[in-house]
């Protein structure tokens, strides 16, 4: 992980507005912050001046502003460019959370800079910032391919997960809310060891007799049962 000598002061998610896209994978990063709002006791409210919805919390501290914006998620760069603006944010001190088709369920990575992956929320913000080099915490929800079904990946994130791809995004929320204070408070070593932790799921056991592959196991001729 990129060494940094800031802290977070901005946490953006990403999502859709509207009720009928709060159950779905797309809006991963509104789902994050409003627990972030529920431990820390903010309140989320409209702001038009910001495109979107804001509090602010104290995490360790430390003011931190949260955000979601309200401009559908292809034009989220609008919000976040006229917060970080308003308060003289830099991009290093921005945090954006947001759904990654490119990681299963279960699992989340923490990065700063790099590419958008297709991803029109970040490819919006990218725009608007005039760089790359924001934090973005990269929650998984699998790829359509990757379980088999050739549902379109814009009906895939748009849908909601199923009860046992839920859980597992739920429970990175919660590990999330373990690590996102060292990020406030500029503990970039341990923050780092942290969420490092959940960047691929354990390999599965193999079942007695079985190859990790499934296949049965062939004995040796002659060896003793």
């Amino acid at each position: 992980m990129p060494q940094d000598t800031s802290s977070i002061r901005l946490i953006v998610g990403l999502g859709n507005p509207g009720s009928e896209y709060e159950a779905t994978r797309h809006n991963c990063g509104f789902q994050m912050l409003d627990l972030l709002a529920e431990k820390y006791g903010g309140r989320f409210s409209e702001d038009r001046k910001f495109s979107g919805e804001t509090a602010r919390v104290r995490i360790e501290g430390e003011e931190v502003w949260l955000l979601k914006p309200t401009t559908f998620m292809n034009r989220s760069g609008i919000a976040v460019q006229a917060m970080a603006a308003y308060y003289k944010i830099a991009p290093e001190e921005i945090l954006i959370v947001h759904d990654e088709l490119d990681l299963l369920p279960g699992t989340m990575k923490l990065k700063k800079g790099g590419g958008n992956a297709g991803h029109n929320g970040l490819k919006s913000i990218t725009a608007q910032l005039g760089t790359p080099d924001f934090w973005r915490l990269r929650i998984g929800i699998g790829h359509p391919r990757t379980f088999g079904w050739a549902q379109q990946v814009f009906d895939f994130v748009l849908a909601a997960p199923s009860s046992e791809h839920r859980e597992a995004i739920r429970k990175m929320m919660q590990e999330a809310l373990v690590g996102i204070p060292l990020l406030v408070s500029g503990e970039w070593q341990r923050a780092g060891r942290h969420f490092g932790k959940f960047g691929s799921l354990p390999k599965p056991k193999a079942e007695p007799g079985k190859t990790p592959e499934g296949k049965t196991e062939k004995k040796p001729e002659g060896e003793a049962r």
